[in-house]
C-alpha cells in the first residue's frame, strides 16, 4: 500500500522571525536551520511536513511592561475583549525591524541554499522546484515606515514584498482590529490619509498589502484605492467564528471580485464560535472556514495562513510538521488533488504573481 502523496504548502503567515529575535544570540539562525524543538516552525519541520515556502513576517512587539499583548495570542481584560496596545515610536520600531530583517538575511546566508529569499514569483517557483524552503519578507504593522516612506523604498530592495498597514493597534496609518469575540469588525475609523498615501506607495512598489489585521472601514479604504488583488494572509470566516479580526461575507465578496486571495489561520481562537484559546479545538474546524470561504471567493481565492509561532493552533496539527494531517482532512472532506493543490501552493502563487506583475500560470 502507498503512502498518501505530499502536497507542498505554501503559507501565507509566520512569526518565526519574532520567535527568534526574542530568543536572542548568534545562534539564532542555526536555531532554525537546525531545530531545537521549540516553537512551531524550523526547517526542519518544515521538512517533515511540507512547508515548502510562505510570507515571513517581522512584527514589532509591545515593549516589556507596556501592559498590552504581542502576536495573535492577546490577553484578554475583564470586559472579555483585550487592552489596546499603545502606539510604537519610530526609531525603536525601526531597530527592531532592522534585527529581523538581518536575521533573515544570516538564515539564508548559512542555509547554504536551504533557505532563499524570494523577490519574484520566478524566484518562489524555482525555490520550491530545487527543494529550497522560500521565504518572502512580509511586514505586519508599518510602525517603521516614516512618513515619507524612505524605509519602504529601502525595505523593498532589501526583499519586502508583503505589508499590512496596521496591527491590531493604531499608528500613523491606520487602526488595526481589536481582539475582541462576538464582535463585529466595524470598530472605528480606517486608514488615515497618510496610510491612504502609504497604500499608494505599495501599489507603485508592487508590494502586496495584507487586509488581515485592518477593521472593516480600513478594509473598505483600501478596497476603494488599491489597484491590486484584495488579500487577507491569515484570517477567517466571521459566519463561523465571530471574531473581530475575522472577515464578513461581503468583505469576501470584495476579496473575490478583485481576485484576491483569503490565507485561512489555525488560530483557535479565531476558528472557534466562542473565541477560546484551546489547543483541544478539532483540526475539522480548519476544514469548515475553508468550506464556506471557498463558497464565496471561489477555488482560486483560497490558501492557508497558519499563524506558526504566532497563536494557539489545533493539537491535531501542532506544528509546521503536522500539515500533511491537514491534507488528509481536505481528502477526507472529499476535496479533489486538483483542489487541494490550489488551497495549499497554487493559489498563493497565482496572486502573488498577479500583484508582483506577473500572471504566469502556477
Amino acid at each position: 500500500m502507498t503512502s498518501p502523496r505530499r502536497v507542498p504548502i505554501f503559507d501565507g503567515h509566520n512569526d518565526v522571525l519574532l520567535r527568534l529575535h526574542q530568543r536572542g544570540g548568534a545562534d539564532a539562525p542555526q536555531a532554525f536551520l537546525g531545530g531545537e524543538s521549540k516553537g512551531q516552525l524550523d526547517l526542519p519541520m518544515a521538512r517533515q511536513g511540507g512547508f515548502a515556502g510562505g510570507l515571513f513576517a517581522i512584527f514589532v512587539p509591545t515593549p516589556r511592561g507596556a501592559g498590552a499583548p504581542n502576536g495573535d495570542n492577546p490577553t484578554p481584560s475583564a470586559d472579555g475583549g483585550a487592552q489596546p496596545p499603545p502606539a510604537l515610536e519610530l526609531a525603536p520600531a525601526q531597530t527592531a525591524v532592522f534585527s529581523m530583517v538581518s536575521l533573515l538575511l544570516r538564515i539564508e546566508r548559512e542555509s547554504q541554499g536551504q533557505v532563499r529569499i524570494c523577490r519574484n514569483i520566478d524566484d518562489v517557483r524555482q525555490s520550491l522546484e530545487d527543494g529550497a524552503l522560500a521565504a518572502v519578507l512580509h511586514i505586519e504593522g508599518a510602525e517603521a515606515i516614516d512618513p515619507e516612506f524612505e524605509l519602504l523604498e529601502v525595505l523593498h530592495a532589501a526583499g519586502l514584498r508583503s505589508l499590512g498597514p496596521v496591527w491590531s493597534r493604531s499608528n500613523a496609518f491606520g487602526h488595526g482590529v481589536p481582539f475582541r469575540c462576538p464582535s463585529s469588525p466595524d470598530t472605528g475609523p480606517g486608514l488615515t490619509d497618510l496610510g491612504k498615501e502609504l497604500i499608494r506607495a505599495c501599489n507603485r512598489l508592487r508590494i502586496l498589502v495584507d487586509l488581515s489585521h485592518l477593521n472593516e472601514r480600513g478594509f473598505w479604504d483600501v478596497a476603494a484605492i488599491s489597484n491590486a488583488p484584495l488579500v487577507a494572509t491569515h484570517s477567517n470566516a466571521h459566519a463561523l467564528s465571530p471574531h473581530s479580526r475575522n472577515l464578513t461575507d461581503k468583505q469576501l465578496a470584495a476579496v473575490r471580485e478583485t481576485g484576491g486571495m483569503v490565507g485561512v489561520n489555525f488560530a483557535t481562537s479565531f476558528l472557534r464560535p466562542d473565541g477560546r484559546q484551546d489547543a483541544d479545538t478539532p483540526a475539522d474546524l480548519v476544514i469548515e472556514h475553508l468550506e464556506h470561504i471557498l463558497a464565496r471567493v471561489g477555488e482560486d481565492s483560497v490558501g492557508l495562513g497558519s499563524d506558526f509561532d504566532g497563536a494557539r493552533i489545533p493539537a491535531g496539527i501542532g506544528n509546521a510538521a503536522g500539515l500533511q494531517n491537514l491534507v488528509e482532512l481536505m481528502r477526507a472532506r472529499s476535496f479533489g488533488e486538483p483542489l487541494i493543490e490550489k488551497v495549499c501552493f497554487r493559489n498563493w502563487l497565482r496572486v502573488l504573481g498577479q500583484t508582483w506583475g506577473t500572471t504566469h500560470a502556477p
